[in-house]
């Protein structure tokens, strides 16, 4: 996906759909998030890296637009971009496709905080460095959804 360094594969389940078989508005906000972990694990050592160091990253703000509708089985590719650091606060940007058509896009924003005191600290150095590679590096090929999901036999296209 261009201008994003990664890419993530997730397919629709059906408890994330409603009674017309539609992925409901807020199953995006947890397939953003799933991508973000996988983001984080593939450049700057997993989430747990930052809350061994003693931080908490708190997400501050969500922001979707859909614009097409996503059906059960359709398997999304969500391009994930950190977008901003500063001080103590970082924004992720992602695109939502499905078979290259764009489905949805937005962003997160989200703040780190000492996981003591839960006072405002600054991004770790180490954070940024890690980020600031994966986001000058070629983009890695796309994490396919659950292996028992991904062998599933294909379906014709559904209707929209």
């Amino acid at each position: 996906m261009d201008g994003y360094p990664f890419e993530h594969r997730v397919r629709v389940r059906f408890a994330e759909t409603d009674a017309q078989g539609i992925a409901h508005h807020a199953s995006f906000v947890v397939w953003l998030e799933e991508a973000r972990v996988a983001y984080l694990a593939a450049f700057a050592g997993g989430y747990r890296a930052i809350r061994d160091g003693g931080i908490e990253a708190l997400t501050t703000a969500v922001h979707l637009e859909y614009e097409r509708a996503a059906a059960f089985d359709d398997v999304l590719a969500i391009g994930v971009r950190c977008a901003e650091i500063r001080g103590a606060r970082f924004r992720y940007e992602y695109a939502v496709e499905r078979d290259g058509v764009p489905v949805a896009h937005g962003w997160t924003a989200h703040a780190t905080v000492d996981a003591a005191t839960h006072r405002p600290t600054r991004v770790p150095g180490w954070f940024v460095e890690d980020v600031l590679r994966a986001e000058a590096s070629p983009p890695l090929p796309a994490a396919t959804p659950e292996a028992s999901q991904a062998s599933a036999a294909p379906r014709p296209p559904a209707r929209r």
